[in-house]
This record gives C-alpha cells, structure tokens and sequence, in this order.
C-alpha cells in the first residue's frame, strides 16, 4: 500500500480553493502517514484569466508548521514545493532553495516558450507533433540550466492539454520522442534526481499515470530507481486518487520501493 501522498495543492496555489486542513484531513482518511504540501511557484507566468502562480513563502511555513503541530498525532505532514522551471529562472531558484529549507522540491514544466500548454495559443503555430517535441527538449534544457530539485514532476504533462480538435488523427506514442525523453532522462539520472509518478493521468481520463508505463520501464533499464508518488490533487477528493492502479502498474515494471523526503533526502519505502 502507498501511505504518502507527495504531490498535493492547497488555495496557496492559485488554481486551488482547498484549505490545507481539508487537504489533511482527506489524507487521514485515505490512511495515509505521511503527506507532502507542494504549492506552485512558477515564476514569470504568463498570467492569464487571473493565474499567478507566486506565494509568500513566510506565510505557508508558517501555516504548515501550525498544521504540523494540530495533526502531529495523527500524520506526518512535509514541507515541499512545486517549482515552474524555465532556464532564465536559475538564479532565482537558487536564491529562494538557499533561503528556505524545503523537504522535497518538484520541478515541474507549466511554462514553455512563454505559454502554457493548457491554452489554446501554445498550439495556434504548431502541429501535434511539433508541440510534444518543443515541451520535451524544454525538459533538457531546463534540466542542463537548473539542479535545484528533487524529482521531474508529471514529464508528460502535456498530453493532458493537446486541444480535442488535434486529436482527431493523431495517437500519442512515447516512441516518436524517444530520442528527446531518453536524453532528459539520462540527464536526470546523471545529476542524481529523480521523476514523479503522477496519478492525475488517471483522473484526466488518460487511463495511466504521468509518465506511462513505457516511459517508467525506460527509466528503469537507464538505471533510474528514485520515484515519488503523487495525486498531484488540486481539491480533498481527488488526493491519493488511484493508488491502487499505480502501486499494482510499478510492481509490474520491477519496481519495489518509492521515496518520500525528508529534508532533502530520500527515505525509501515498499511498495
């Protein structure tokens, strides 16, 4: 059984409303142990429709270490981030990891070529296929400018958002990006960081995690091993949402252990 749930949001992201007790008290209720707060900070987004992914960073320490002592008996409740990455971002990453101590940083791709994936205008100029290729050899640049986190968050995040009309002739196959996806996760390995299995994938009706089975075997025969867990939940009832499917798929590609950090430092539990 999975017991922690490292990719959650509360309304100190600004595409969330939950408060972080119900978010807490959602966990406990799954059975839980151990959850992982990863708010967003994506800086320099494209605000659009009133998204403006930056928080004060005081604040939600401050709220996570009341909700730390409330719920001290009942689960363990972690301080992470979820970082927007764009390589001019560097310094200002580096500035904000130095200045706070983090349990678990997500980097994660929301932002590529100043869009987001999930509006229409990322795709406006581009097929299908050349909107993959463009989102992947982000992620290897992002990966060669930044090392300030943990683990690539959902590397496929932009399968969720093809625009339905696209879909109509097109059939997404890990394999036509082989080349890019295997070089950022070379790159990934190389630098000592992880990926995230993301369970959302099943809650967008995409019927498998982010990334899928193929690209998680891949990273296996490459030599990568540390994997987190998350629902990447935005609202209490879709936290730890289908970790069932996802314990039973990671067991099936050889996969026996997942991590959960701690102040950095990856505490490896069984699956």
């Amino acid at each position: 059984m999975i017991e922690a749930d490292c990719h959650m949001h509360s309304n100190f992201s600004n595409d969330s409303k939950a408060s972080m007790e119900d978010m807490i008290e959602s966990a406990i209720r799954h059975g839980m142990k151990e959850i992982c707060f990863t708010d967003h900070m994506d800086y320099d987004y494209p605000i659009r429709d009133g998204y403006d992914f930056v928080f004060d960073v005081e604040e939600y320490r401050t709220k996570l270490k009341n909700m730390k002592e409330r719920y001290q008996d009942r689960i363990t409740i972690l301080t992470g981030i979820e970082l927007g990455l764009q390589p001019h971002l560097k310094d200002r990453i580096t500035s904000l990891i130095k200045s706070y101590p983090f349990d678990f940083i997500i980097g994660s791709s929301h932002v590529v070529d100043h869009y987001d994936p999930y509006y229409p205008e990322y795709w406006a100029d581009k097929t299908v296929e050349e909107g993959i290729r463009r989102y992947y050899e982000t992620i290897i640049e992002n990966c060669q400018a930044i090392n300030d986190f943990h683990v690539y968050g959902h590397i496929d995040y932009i399968i969720r958002y093809i625009p339905k009309p696209l879909t109509e002739n097109f059939h997404y196959s890990y394999r036509d990006y082989l080349d890019l996806l295997e070089e950022a996760l070379k790159i990934i390995i190389s630098h000592g960081k992880g990926i995230e299995v993301n369970s959302s994938g099943y809650k967008y009706g995409l019927g498998r995690p982010h990334p899928d089975a193929e690209v998680l075997k891949l990273y296996r025969e490459l030599g990568g091993e540390l994997i987190t867990i998350g629902s990447d939940a935005h609202a209490p009832e879709y936290l730890c949402y289908d970790f069932e499917s996802v314990s039973e798929l990671l067991k099936s590609l050889g996969y026996r252990y997942y991590a959960v950090f701690h102040q950095g430092k990856p505490v490896f539990q069984k699956l």
